[in-house]
């Protein structure tokens, strides 16, 4: 007789996505004796659209509801975009796997222009992240920012329905949902720096759920494991959630890491960029000693005026 395990995710049309995937994986290597559910769950970054992320709080928007119901018991592992995801996990919960990495980058979306360098003087352009926000204005200081929220596919209908010259997107959603004719430009790590975690899926579980957690690890992609480990190693240390100007990028080249950090302030005059190299057995001390350089160079106090400038915005959302 076969045994019934429930998957939880969020509601989106991304989400929804990588549970299938997972979903399927699962099912390819366990149908004999195993079979899979999903089951949605409202996050409170989901419940409330009108509000900047950065003014609801930044950590667990995405993730604590679903977190609140893996812990006790009513689903048997979660699908989440990592980037999403806390660097510290409750007592009873772990990520069991973590997927190949999708292109980390961030795109351009436009219908007029073919590139960032391409947008004429004063350009509006649409994000909801304080790290693109940092970046972007420290690569153009012209340009105008404007808050906009919800999910992948209602943020680029938002965008063709306005008067913006463009938008910004993880190259990862647009694309697993089809949507790559919209993108213009792939946008060089070297303007924008992926958020941690980003292009990366992470399946959480049980630590005493052992069966759940042998058959999760065969998902696993140990590359992306290494990379994402420092990378959150150095978020971690610098106490960032996602909704912080923080970006973290880490590659494997044979045995070693080379992790690239940012850290920013909202209105991009001052930006910290960095970068640390070392084993692939000691990426979380790399992570840690690329967040130790940047904190010497004053991130703690640009994190602290971010925090305080993104509460007091008053932004319009769209």
């Amino acid at each position: 007789m076969k045994r019934k395990y429930t998957i939880g995710s969020r509601g989106s049309q991304l989400a929804l996505w990588q549970t299938e995937h997972v979903k399927t994986e699962l099912e390819r290597r366990f149908a004999a004796h195993a079979e899979f559910a999903v089951r949605v769950i409202k996050t409170t970054g989901d419940a409330n659209l009108d509000t900047a992320l950065s003014k609801i709080g930044d950590k667990g928007l995405f993730t604590t509801e679903i977190e609140t119901a893996l812990a006790r018991g009513a689903i048997d592992l979660a699908v989440h975009s990592l980037k999403d995801l806390p660097t510290t996990q409750p007592a009873s919960l772990k990520i069991g796997a973590v997927s190949e990495r999708e292109t980390p980058n961030d795109v351009f979306i436009s219908e007029h222009y073919s590139s960032l360098e391409d947008l004429p003087e004063n350009a509006k352009i649409a994000t909801g992240s304080l790290r693109r926000r940092s970046q972007l204005l420290n690569f153009r200081p012209d340009l105008e920012i404007v808050e906009i929220r919800g999910n992948v596919p209602t943020r680029i209908g938002k965008f063709l329905a306005s008067d913006l010259d463009g938008i910004i997107l993880a190259y990862a959603g647009v694309h697993r949902l089809n949507l790559d004719a919209h993108i213009k430009q792939i946008v060089p790590t070297d303007v924008l720096l992926p958020a941690v975690g980003q292009g990366v899926m992470a399946i959480e579980t049980r630590d005493d759920n052992s069966e759940i957690v042998r058959m999760v690890r065969e998902l696993n992609d140990e590359t992306a494991e290494v990379c994402v480990a420092a990378e959150r190693a150095f978020l971690r240390s610098l106490e960032g959630g996602c909704q912080v100007p923080i970006g973290g990028y880490a590659v494997l080249e044979k045995d070693e890491i080379y992790l690239q950090g940012f850290v920013g302030s909202l209105d991009g005059e001052t930006i910290i960029r960095d970068a640390a190299r070392g084993r692939r057995s000691e990426a979380g001390n790399l992570g840690r000693a690329l967040a130790e350089k940047c904190l010497r160079r004053g991130a703690a106090e640009l994190l602290d005026n971010a925090r305080k400038a993104a509460r007091k915005s008053e932004s319009e959302v769209v």
